[in-house]
């Protein structure tokens, strides 16, 4: 799996800092655009690739060593042999899968549950929202724009004073054009395209004075 300092470049992330210190020449808001590898663990995602890799190992070796099936033929094998087969096929299956899993995000990914996915990108976001001190700003402006790749999710969370002057619909919509844009541009395309999107926004409804101090940043941050 790429991480996400190998997907982005080092001319697509001066092309978003620079949209974001544009984007806050206009409006006291202060921009955070986050872009993180992997929002979850999801190590039940494995166990279960290697639950289904025992099953099928379980079945082959029951249609291709059947045991004894009548006391006149010596053809098979004993069911003491077939079921010490059994366990060690299931038991390498297993691992096997869970190890092919580790190593392949699609085939991990068709393992978890989308609603899971969707827990631990939002859950992610709202930390990052306090660890990155976007919700820490002196005028409660503060607006993160968060893409996990593994999951292909995206999160747009604005502090109190977005929100009041926007409404909670505004950071929706946003998230709603981001996740469109990411599907046919790059993600440097897509967080540029959302930060002049709701540049556009916040200007007129969050002006910047000349008061403003710039409390945050201006820089994409990479979670590998």
């Amino acid at each position: 799996m790429q991480k996400a300092s190998e997907i982005i470049s080092a001319e697509q992330r001066s092309r978003i800092e620079s949209a974001v210190s544009a984007a806050e020449s206009k409006t006291c808001c202060e921009i955070v655009p986050v872009v993180a590898t992997v929002s979850g663990r999801y190590d039940r995602a494995e166990d279960l690739a290697g639950l289904w890799c025992a099953v099928v190992g379980a079945v082959v070796v029951f249609l291709t060593f059947p045991g004894h099936t009548d006391a006149g033929s010596w053809g098979g094998i004993p069911m003491w042999g077939q079921a010490a087969l059994l366990a060690i096929v299931m038991l390498l299956c297993f691992i096997a899968g869970a190890a092919i899993a580790g190593r392949l995000p699609g085939l991990r990914r068709l393992f978890t549950p989308q609603q899971q996915m969707h827990e631990e990108v939002n859950l992610r976001a709202r930390q990052l929202f306090f660890d990155r001190r976007v919700h820490h700003t002196t005028g409660a402006s503060g607006l993160l724009i968060f893409v996990s790749l593994y999951e292909r999710m995206a999160v747009v969370l604005g502090d109190r004073s977005v929100v009041d002057a926007l409404g909670s619909t505004f950071c929706e919509d946003l998230c709603q054009r981001l996740t469109t844009s990411l599907r046919s541009d790059d993600v440097a395309g897509a967080i540029c395209d959302t930060i002049h999107r709701a540049a556009t926004s916040l200007e007129s409804a969050l002006p910047r004075t000349e008061h403003d101090v710039n409390e945050l940043p201006d820089a994409l941050v990479l979670l590998d």
